[in-house]
């Protein structure tokens, strides 16, 4: 069968058997796309030292005919993302992300926009650090992308007009963003309740600063 060639993220990663590897991608064209790296923790794998997550990669993968599972080929490492490691609160706001995104989307389901919107909220963090405005953009923004951009009404003015600037605003102009506590602490609970709400369960809030 004949490669397939792609491009993405590594999202999650997990071991299988003693040398062997289950690579999650999120991808333009395929969304998230599952494959087996086999034997890419031994020694001598070409694969060695090429997939962690965050990876941001070009990939080849054949595809499984009787399953979901494919097996990958090859992969050349783009972007390693690297900065991103140096804070544990980012690597929170990463998984949450990562979490929304499961929890949301269907495998194997073209997501570009996502995708896209997943490298913006990274390249956010490796220049501003972790700061709980970007997971409040993100969340926003990817489940417009969904076509379930939430509601402003019952929330206060103040906190209403800043859901409105993290859905427009550009990634670049987020950092300078001034809000008071009482709308970020509104906004947080309206979010929470909405994913309860919308999904059955929240993929849960992390404590960054604002």
């Amino acid at each position: 069968m004949t490669a397939e060639r792609s491009e993405g993220l590594v999202i999650r990663l997990r071991p299988l058997g003693d040398t062997s590897l289950i690579v999650h991608w999120l991808t333009p064209e395929h969304g998230r796309l599952a494959t087996v790296a086999k034997g890419a923790r031994g020694p001598k794998s070409p694969l060695r030292g090429k997939l962690d997550w965050c990876f941001e990669a070009e990939f080849s993968f054949r595809r499984n005919p009787k399953g979901d599972l494919h097996s990958l080929s090859e992969v050349v490492v783009r972007n390693t993302h690297v900065s991103l490691r140096r804070e544990v609160s980012s690597l929170e706001l990463i998984a949450h992300a990562v979490a929304t995104i499961e929890q949301v989307t269907e495998t194997e389901t073209p997501q570009p926009e996502v995708h896209r919107l997943f490298l913006e909220f990274l390249a956010f963090l490796e220049i501003q650090g972790p700061m709980a405005r970007a997971q409040f953009a993100w969340d926003l923004r990817f489940l417009a992308i969904q076509g379930l951009e939430p509601d402003p009404e019952g929330l206060t003015p103040e906190a209403g007009a800043l859901m409105e600037i993290l859905l427009t605003s550009n990634w670049s102009e987020l950092a300078a963003l001034e809000a008071s506590q009482d709308a970020i602490r509104s906004l947080r609970q309206y979010l929470h309740g909405f994913w309860i709400h919308q999904f059955g369960r929240s993929p849960g809030n992390r404590n960054a600063r604002a």
